[in-house]
């Protein structure tokens, strides 16, 4: 594992700090130079073992190293009682479970047989990544009110795997829509309901 410079924590970057063996991501970075200071790093990191995000203050005199993550392609199957389940792609036996803590937000748009990019600390997967855009059907949506089409107003619906997204107003029940599974926003409408 490579030393790290407290400026070298940019977005994205995994590391381990002092004596604390779990790895963290960084989420949000801020260099901050004060007057009469040295300088400081503001970050918000993510525990990539239990999920946990927390804001950090990184000084120039502590320890970090660089963490080495494998990535492998899996599958998701299913997910029961908080636990999201997958299997390794061209070895289905191998199989590992995520929780809704670790998983966040991307819990919310897995289907079946949704394949993700799973990375690897050690022999333990600790995150996940979808697709950037993915295809959903609409499950529920409220009929648009007249009269207020004309400003681009939007509506929230609920998709196949039970997300809630603000969609524009002509989207129905039925339709199939692709969302961006980074921001949790509407892209387009790829196919209208029969």
């Amino acid at each position: 594992m490579s030393k790290l410079e407290y400026n070298e924590l940019k977005v994205g970057t995994v590391f381990t700090k002092n004596e604390d063996p779990d790895p963290y991501k960084v989420m949000e970075y801020a260099f901050i130079r004060m007057q009469q200071r040295k300088p400081v790093v503001q970050l918000k990191i993510k525990n990539l073992l239990s999920g946990k995000s927390q804001d950090y203050t990184a000084h120039q005199n502590e320890d970090f190293r660089e963490v080495e993550i494998e990535t492998t392609q899996a599958n998701f199957i299913y997910h029961n009682k908080g636990e999201y389940w997958f299997h390794e792609v061209g070895n289905p036996k191998n199989r590992f479970t995520l929780s809704d803590e670790v998983l966040n937000s991307a819990g919310q748009f897995l289907k079946p047989n949704t394949e993700i990019k799973a990375f690897k600390f050690g022999e333990k997967v600790i995150d996940i990544e979808l697709p950037v855009k993915m295809e959903f059907k609409v499950t529920e949506a409220p009929p648009a009110i007249k009269g207020n089409t004309a400003q681009g107003g939007t509506k929230l619906v609920t998709l196949e795997t039970g997300a809630k997204v603000n969609v524009p107003l002509f989207i129905n029940q039925d339709d199939v829509v692709r969302i961006n599974t980074q921001t949790g926003e509407y892209v387009e409408r790829v196919d209208k309901a029969k």
